[in-house]
């Protein structure tokens, strides 16, 4: 194994390695029903890991259009594209992950302040001391307010996730039509090249005819006056 087949392996080590982590991170997003703080680590550690797999997975494409035998480069290139479709289909599976579970954590969010409330309703009904009664009644006020304030912030912090998710989609989308572009501008250049260096042979080759021609006429013309001499 020469070191560019080894280095090859090594990428296809690290995608698979790391494709398996944010498949975990996924299945945890799944699973997690609060608080919204840790969803949110989840959700960092799960974009850190996913530009992590595409950069591996664009160093597998820099490789791939390096090798020079074309079985190789065609069976690379091939491979590249699987990643990238498994790429977009981990990312999709990562933002419904991240949908479902918000929604469960504003679900759990909704029935615990319905719970509250129908307690301290009962409790309400029991008592039958004005003063109780007042207190009681500003004390549940407090703390309806209270669980409306953490509601509508759930609400609040669960929208803009799923608005950094767009971003950093939108994000990762541009780099990888910006590094597609930056590629056929290098494969360009690099045939420019190949044609400028094949003319600077050709007019190597016109100078050298041109010399020699022009010593074939000196020549010529010395020999014609030694003659007449």
């Amino acid at each position: 194994m020469d070191l560019g087949d080894h280095a090859v392996e090594l990428i296809r080590q690290e995608i698979v390695k790391i494709h398996l982590e944010v498949t975990a991170l996924i299945q945890d997003i799944h699973q997690c029903t609060g608080p919204l703080e840790f969803l949110n680590e989840l959700n960092a550690d799960g974009r850190a890991k996913i530009t992590a797999l595409r950069s591996s997975i664009d160093r597998l494409s820099d490789l791939a259009e390096l090798e020079l035998n074309e079985k190789k480069k065609s069976e690379l290139l091939a491979e590249v594209g699987n990643h990238r479709s498994q790429l977009t289909s981990t990312m999709k599976a990562f933002r419904k992950a991240n949908v479902v579970s918000s929604c469960v954590i504003d679900k759990m969010s909704r029935e615990d302040l319905l719970s509250v409330s129908e307690e301290q309703q009962s409790f309400l009904r029991k008592r039958k001391d004005k003063k109780v009664l007042v207190d009681t009644s500003s004390q549940l006020t407090n703390k309806l307010s209270s669980i409306s304030r953490h509601l509508a912030e759930t609400t609040q912090r669960s929208a803009d996730t799923l608005d950094t998710l767009v971003t950093s989609s939108e994000k990762v989308t541009g780099t990888g039509k910006e590094l597609e572009d930056q590629r056929h501008v290098i494969i360009q250049s690099g045939k420019l090249l190949g044609k400028y260096g094949r003319r600077e042979i050709t007019d190597k080759a016109l100078l050298a005819l041109a010399f020699a021609f022009f010593l074939a006429c000196v020549f010529y013309v010395l020999q014609k006056r030694l003659s007449w001499l």
